[in-house]
């Protein structure tokens, strides 16, 4: 602040410091409280007016010596209100405020006291777990799940997954294809998305799309049993009966396996 200011403060009695051995202004935490104040209260634009009534107020209100929790001053509006501990309190009145602070989460309006945590807000997991509980009973609410938790991670595999999965069980096949496509551009060739895409185009009737999406799932994960199983069945079907073969027999040693 300004000394004009500050000297302004000291002759209007809201600022009363001792005198030190050279003659120097020696402040008490009262004293700084209240300058701290009005150097905020000027910069939050609050009238000189009722700066002036606040400072008297606060300055009989002040305790004696700092409190263990500490105050805080801040402009609310055009009053000053005190934080002390827990309790929030206007300088000019005493009343007591709520300190409260509105949040939206999770698509609530939420209402807590300042110092309470807040609402964690659900991530990807949470929406993907919601989706997978709505399944049964609500599928659209499990799509707009799913779709949240990609939205919030592009790259959760299951999500996207179980959402590709539910719209090729509508029918929408250019949604699941964009859904699983999407995936692999973010995620890679994951092989359970190729195998899923394959399965898709295999049911729109895009065979040579089915096989080069079962031969890619496989070349990522080889010991794939179900995309050598489909392979076979489409490969046979094209006439392709060598590498049906060749495909049955991997889908064969793998299952006896356990694979």
């Amino acid at each position: 602040m300004p000394r004009s200011a500050i000297l302004g403060l000291v002759r209007a009695g809201f600022v009363q410091p001792g005198r030190g051995p050279r003659g120097e202004y020696r402040f008490s935490f009262q004293d700084l409280i209240v300058l701290r104040t009005a150097r905020a209260l000027r910069s939050a634009k609050v009238p000189a007016r009722r700066i002036t009534r606040s400072l008297r107020d606060l300055r009989g209100r002040l305790p004696e010596s700092v409190p263990l929790s500490g105050l805080r001053i801040s402009a609310v509006g055009d009053s000053v209100v005190v934080g002390e501990g827990k309790q929030r309190w206007r300088a000019d009145s005493g009343q007591y405020v709520l300190d409260l602070d509105v949040r939206v989460a999770d698509g609530e309006l939420k209402v807590l006291a300042r110092g309470e945590p807040p609402p964690r807000e659900p991530t990807a997991e949470d929406w993907f777990r919601r989706g997978e509980a709505d399944e049964g009973e609500d599928p659209a609410g499990a799509r707009d799940a799913y779709e949240l938790a990609l939205s919030l991670d592009p790259a959760h595999v299951s999500a996207r997954l179980n959402l590709g999965r539910l719209l090729h069980q509508a029918a929408e096949f250019f949604a699941a294809e964009r859904v699983y496509r999407e995936g692999l551009r973010v995620s890679g060739n994951h092989p359970t998305l190729l195998y899923n895409l394959g399965v898709l185009l295999q049911d729109a009737g895009r065979r040579s799309e089915a096989i080069g999406a079962y031969e890619a799932a496989l070349r990522q994960d080889p010991r794939f049993a179900d995309a050598h199983y489909n392979l076979a069945l489409l490969l046979e079907a094209s006439g392709n009966q060598k590498g049906a073969i060749r495909h049955m027999a991997a889908y064969r040693r793998l299952a006896r396996r356990g694979d």
